[in-house]
């Protein structure tokens, strides 16, 4: 058990009027282990980061492979006019992001910083991939704003490959050793925003971006 985690276990057992944890129950503490993935998940990574892009796609996100982050500004804009949308962007402040040469694409854009309600697209980084359930894991941090995930139509997520991993529970595991400060929120995204509340039909955009678009950046570790 890590030293916070049992300070804040014995912080409860205190406020409850509890005593300390014994030994035997400090040892199963210890022993505890994920449950097994309800999903059979490759060993191989490549064939996870295939998994996940899959997965994503099932849930109506659509997903590009590019090579290294080089390749991004030229990915950016071919999403953007396949979609029809304008060469328009905010991006959020991730170091990632910004050292991607968009100088090479002028006319792309870009404003940096956290979007508006009149922002029709973000382009955010993920902080982890899940080939399990093709959900992204994204923080809310100085990097990656919140609102940038949910406030504009269409948001172009870049998910470095190093950072796929195979469960929830790894995903989970990645954000525990993000030490030595955990960030103010965590959100796993699984493709667009739906809801089946309006005549028992499934509608995209209804509570976040109606478009989900997951670049996957091959060449980039974690």
């Amino acid at each position: 058990m890590t030293g916070a985690r049992s300070a804040i276990l014995s912080e409860i057992r205190r406020r409850l009027g509890r005593g300390p944890l014994d030994d035997a129950a400090r040892a199963r503490l210890d022993a505890l282990r994920p449950a097994p993935a309800p999903v059979d998940v490759p060993g191989d990574h490549d064939q996870r980061v295939a998994m996940l892009a899959a997965k994503a796609e099932a849930v109506n996100a659509s997903v590009a492979r590019i090579e290294s982050m080089a390749d991004l500004p030229g990915a950016v804009a071919d999403y953007l006019a396949s979609q029809n949308l304008p060469p328009q962007a905010v991006v959020t402040p991730d170091e990632a992001l910004s050292a991607a040469p968009w100088a090479e694409r002028p006319l792309l854009t870009l404003r940096r910083g956290t979007p508006g309600i009149d922002d029709q697209v973000a382009l955010t980084c993920a902080f982890a991939g899940i080939a399990e359930t093709g959900s992204l894991l994204v923080l809310g941090d100085r990097d990656n704003p919140h609102s940038a995930s949910f406030v504009p139509e269409t948001n172009i997520a870049v998910l470095p490959a190093g950072r796929v991993v195979a469960t929830l529970e790894d995903a989970l595991a990645r954000l525990r050793d993000h030490a030595p400060v955990l960030p103010r929120a965590a959100c796993f995204i699984t493709g667009p925003s739906r809801t089946g509340d309006i005549a028992q039909r499934i509608e995209l955009g209804a509570h976040g971006p109606r478009r989900l678009h997951v670049v996957i950046v091959d060449g980039e570790a974690a």
